[in-house]
């Protein structure tokens, strides 16, 4: 159930402004009655200024006016007061000590996965694109002392992603009609270290 805005705050401007009973204002601000009636008492919340709901078009009047004339209804908060934006995933962190590995990561999948785009290469490390860029070009600040090295290794990124990322990249070049390059040749013992 989503709760009103500031609900000790909405309480006591329910409590001071209308006749509905401690279990309906509990109910709809997500408080324990006998908190309600410690609020109505006193002992609770001195000082808070209330906080019109209605005029902050959490409730309606006539939801009041309801509620008021029947005990056993319940306030249901407006559906404009309930946020439906959606949580978006932020961009990936990476750790201050890894953050120089990436320009290695960033050269292994150019060499190994060329089918990989820019966007798939940049959510897969946590990296914009102007690096990636900067890798490709050799134009990077430590164009010198970048090798490339596996980005699961480093664990920049789960071989999982790794994977589902490739295959993505897979099915838009068969898409398009053009050749799926073949996968790159195991690291021998040498390489990996």
């Amino acid at each position: 159930m989503t709760l009103p805005l500031m609900p000790k705050a909405t309480a006591v401007w329910l409590i001071d402004k209308t006749a509905l009973t401690f279990d309906q204002i509990a109910d709809f601000c997500g408080m324990h009655p006998l908190e309600v009636q410690a609020i109505a008492d006193g002992e609770v919340a001195q000082g808070i200024m209330g906080y019109d709901p209605v005029a902050n078009n959490q409730l309606s009047a006539e939801d009041i006016v309801r509620c008021e004339t029947d005990s056993s209804a319940r306030l249901r908060i407006l559906a404009s007061a309930v946020p439906t934006s959606k949580k978006t995933k932020g961009g990936r962190y990476t750790p201050v000590a890894k953050r120089n590995d990436r320009p290695d990561a960033i050269a292994f999948l150019l060499r190994n996965f060329p089918q990989l785009s820019e966007l798939q290469l940049a959510k897969l490390l946590g990296t914009t694109k102007e690096t990636i860029q900067k890798v490709r070009e050799r134009s990077h600040w430590n164009s010198a002392n970048i090798k490339p090295r596996d980005p699961v290794i480093l664990g920049l990124c789960k071989q999982s992603d790794l994977n589902d990322a490739v295959n993505q990249a897979n099915e838009r070049l068969i898409r398009e009609g053009r050749q799926v390059p073949p996968p790159p040749p195991p690291l021998a013992e040498s390489d990996a270290a």
